[in-house]
């Protein structure tokens, strides 16, 4: 049981490579190994979640090489509580592109997911802060291979331009990386934080570069404004299973955030004192503000989707900035809620596209829309936070944990407004998609843009389903058991801001 800690890395780094070299003209083979390996890895990130649940703290040092000269991987709360989320999003999505054929529409879809999920497993695990940008980098490659999985000219554009930004973020990290090592002389989070605690106020003018840098390259891989340009045009012209699957990236920048400037650059650290509270909360409430418009200014489902993503996430950022425990814990919730949510809205808009376009207009009715109206609707409510679902218990949480913040009542009026928005523009393609269908789109629509609608081979309708109501089944799940999930979003916030316990287990006795 001592290396289960690394099974959700290397499981798919395993799996990957044995279906590009063994089973790539098989199909059927593919979708069973890549199925059994989506099991599996979530029964291991079960188990391994259940080991963290208690607070304990593990470490796998490769090669036997301790901290902080080796690479090390650590499993506390929050990184448990994330692969769990990232497995038990990933199985549903997989269902849904074998069962609606995605996966025959393009070359080496089973091995570059993946890779994807081992890029993800890799950055919730990492206690080194350059291992992180190393499976930042696996994500960036595997998601590109993803993203243009099909062809097309407007998703090959949409790819470019996601993997230019993100190449730029890159090299930024690795900018503030060597910013930060030249002052330290390490890269181990927890060492970190020791040696950044040590530093005098007045030798700290390159470490808080270091850090705004850092914070700069998390906002472009949370999409926070004016960093979010790449999202709407990469996640909308994407497959939208893999869309949905994306609907966990954005958190690993919230979960990068959450991670270092509560465990190396705390409120409590003088060198960065004031750094995410003066830009970082202002441009989340914009965020909000932007997605919330998007939503309703969208006339494609996949762009719809896509700006509710970015709405989310400002939701999301705007618990995180502000950096106390109780905001943290809600944001916690929130941001399963939200991952969940988008993925959801992501798989019902490709069901619509698949059957009438992506187009918001008066359509004829399609095949099932009873069926895809009422995942449509759910997903909606969702998303927007509305009541019953986990979203508007989410919204509660944050809007509850801001009460004692100085913009507490901008805060309450940008996610009341933008909850607001985001209602009406769901209901205006709701309403025109599934409710108005006297016509087909006008003939001067120019559908150009919309990537190809290749007729998938042969499979069984009822997939897609399953994966959808799985999803739903989950929001449904965290508002029935809102409580338990509750009191562990706010234990790993205590353990977020008593970071004593991982870096001495990290670290050995030498911290202590």
């Amino acid at each position: 049981m001592e290396h289960l800690l690394i099974a959700p890395v290397v499981l798919p780094a395993l799996v990957a490579p044995f279906i590009i070299m063994v089973l790539r003209h098989h199909l059927d083979l593919q979708r069973i190994f890549s199925v059994a390996s989506a099991v599996l890895l979530a029964g291991v990130t079960l188990a391994l979640a259940a080991q963290a649940a208690d607070g304990t703290v593990k470490v796998y040092e490769l090669g036997d090489w301790p901290a902080p000269f080796g690479i090390v991987l650590v499993l506390d709360r929050l990184s448990g509580m994330m692969i769990v989320l990232t497995s038990l999003l990933a199985l549903p999505v997989l269902l849904y592109a074998i069962g609606s054929g995605w996966d025959t529409r393009g070359s080496n879809f089973h091995a570059l997911f993946q890779f994807q999920l081992m890029g993800i497993m890799g950055a919730f695990l990492t206690g080194d802060a350059f291992n992180l940008f190393v499976f930042f980098e696996v994500l960036l490659i595997a998601s590109y291979g993803l993203m243009i999985h099909s062809g097309g000219t407007r998703r090959f554009q949409a790819g470019v331009q996601y993997v230019v930004f993100n190449l730029l973020g890159s090299t930024l990290f690795l900018f503030a990386l060597g910013t930060i090592y030249s002052v330290t002389g390490t890269l181990n989070m927890a060492d970190l934080a020791v040696k950044v605690a040590q530093i005098p106020a007045e030798d700290t003018a390159l470490l808080r570069a270091g850090a705004v840098m850092l914070l700069l390259v998390f906002a472009i891989k949370a999409a926070l404004l004016p960093l979010h340009f790449w999202l709407p045009s990469a996640y909308a012209n994407a497959p939208m299973p893999v869309a949905a699957l994306f609907a966990i990236m954005t958190k690993v920048g919230a979960y990068s955030i959450l991670r270092m400037y509560t465990l190396v650059f705390g409120p409590e650290v003088a060198a960065t004192a004031g750094l995410t509270e003066n830009w970082l909360l202002p441009a989340a409430l914009l965020t909000l503000i932007a997605g919330a418009i998007g939503v309703l200014g969208s006339n494609k489902i996949g762009r719809l989707a896509a700006f509710g993503a970015i709405a989310s996430m400002g939701t999301l950022l705007i618990a995180v900035s502000l950096f106390t425990q109780t905001a943290t814990a809600a944001a916690l919730y929130y941001l399963v809620h939200s991952t969940l949510a988008a993925a959801l809205l992501f798989l019902v808009a490709d069901l619509v596209m698949e059957r009438q376009g992506g187009w918001i207009l008066p359509q004829l009715p399609m095949p099932q829309t009873g069926l895809i109206s009422a995942l449509f609707f759910a997903a909606a409510i969702a998303l927007a936070g509305m009541p019953p679902l986990s979203g508007f218990l989410g919204k509660l949480l944050v809007l509850d944990a801001t009460r004692g913040s100085e913009l507490a009542t901008w805060i309450w009026a940008v996610i009341l407004v933008g909850s607001l928005i985001t209602i009406i523009g769901m209901a205006r393609a709701g309403s025109l998609l599934f409710w108005k269908g006297h016509g087909l789109p006008p003939e001067n629509t120019d559908t150009s843009e919309e990537p190809p609608q290749e007729e998938p081979a042969a499979r069984p309708a009822q997939l897609p389903f399953v994966a959808c109501f799985g999803l739903l089944a989950g929001l449904v799940a965290l508002t029935v058991f809102a409580g338990p999930a509750t009191r562990y979003a706010e234990a790993t916030a205590a353990q977020l801001f008593a970071p004593e316990a991982y870096i001495g287990t990290v670290l050995g006795e030498e911290a202590k």
